[in-house]
């Protein structure tokens, strides 16, 4: 079951990495012109607020906000790829890994499923509380093998 979680990160940071490199690919581009020709295709009115929001913010973006998106997005995919090696290894500083960077979502989780469910918060929420509990299981029955109980004295017969 680790190993699932395992994968589970892997998969996360590989597509937070091809996120990042398709961040880079808009550097030098006129992003407002891709944002127009976006909601062209999409059928959208770009008088209509929305749409003029999205094209303004797209008009906005700098080349240096650029790198730091991506480079936010490959920090966070190395996170996540180191997880997952030290949860495939077994090791246990990848287990608290797992539970540490989990638990942290939880708060933030909760509070947008009870702001509105949606299928998309219930599934990421659980999923997360179901990582965190197998983790927090996996520390603990590792911690008792590793730290038996000591066997009670034997009380001297009378």
């Amino acid at each position: 079951m680790v190993k699932s979680v395992a994968i589970f990160e892997a998969i996360k940071g590989g597509i937070v990495l091809l996120a990042g490199f398709g961040v880079l690919s808009l550097l030098h581009r006129d992003l407002r012109a891709l944002a127009l020709a976006l909601v062209g295709r999409l059928h959208l009115n770009p008088a209509k607020h929305y749409a003029s929001v999205f094209v303004e913010a797209a008009s906005r973006v700098t080349d240096s906000r650029l790198w730091f998106i991506a480079g936010f997005g490959f920090i966070y995919a190395a996170f996540r790829f180191t997880e997952a090696y030290g949860l495939w290894k077994a090791k246990a500083w990848g287990e608290w890994l797992a539970l540490l960077s989990g638990a942290i979502y939880l708060p933030i989780e909760f509070y947008e499923l009870m702001d509105r469910f949606t299928w998309i918060r219930i599934s990421a929420f659980a999923l997360n509380l179901v990582v965190v509990i197998l983790m927090a299981v996996v520390l603990w029955q590792n911690k008792q093998r590793r730290c038996p109980p000591e066997p009670a004295p034997d009380l001297p017969a009378h």
